[in-house]
């Protein structure tokens, strides 16, 4: 990500007007991982970490944005971190959970599977492409296209949920979103045989 990218994001979160509750995906499927090993991909102000410390998780807090890695310091069981997603390999086989929401980097989509231990769980939720948005995107690449999400992780993983839906932005803008909840498979391993 460019100077261009951390300066844009700092004075976005010096305004902060996103919201500080976690998204209802979160809180309905964080429960589903085993461990408590999470990662929080483009973090923000920190709704999703600060949630997930809460329900006993330890979270590794990622963003460029040095405003919003300096407000999650000295908060227990949150350990934020200022990273450029170009550059930044995410650890192997590390996490229980990882969450990444409206931020959309494909490069990183085989490095997220790679660093989920086996069972390990990714929640996502990010806009699509659609002609009913009423907004669009600074950069097209910075939106899904439809299925996309289930035609990369459906190999390695297991989808659990993945609902396509016209909803509306935080400023209120009618967008078309998507989410995913997946579990990493070990090889051949069905759902029966991970829980038997």
């Amino acid at each position: 990500m460019s100077q261009y990218d951390k300066e844009r994001w700092n004075e976005k979160y010096k305004d902060n007007k996103i919201p500080n509750e976690p998204i209802k995906l979160v809180k309905d499927y964080a429960k589903l991982a085993t461990g408590k090993q999470a990662l929080d991909i483009a973090c923000g102000m920190g709704r999703h970490s600060k949630y997930l410390a809460s329900i006993g998780f330890e979270v590794d807090a990622l963003d460029v944005s040095s405003v919003a890695i300096e407000s999650l310091q000295d908060i227990p069981h949150i350990h934020a971190k200022e990273v450029d997603f170009d550059t930044y390999t995410l650890p192997k086989d590390r996490y229980n959970l990882i969450v990444c929401t409206y931020f959309l980097e494909r490069r990183l989509f085989p490095q997220m599977i790679e660093a989920l231990k086996v069972g390990g769980i990714i929640i996502m939720e990010t806009f699509l492409h659609h002609e009913e948005n009423e907004r669009k995107a600074s950069n097209p690449a910075f939106m899904l296209n439809e299925g996309e999400l289930e035609t990369y992780f459906d190999e390695k993983c297991e989808i659990l949920h993945i609902p396509e839906w016209l909803d509306r932005d935080y400023q209120g803008y009618k967008a078309m979103k998507t989410s995913m909840v997946a579990r990493k498979k070990s090889g051949g391993m069905t759902d029966e045989d991970f829980w038997a």
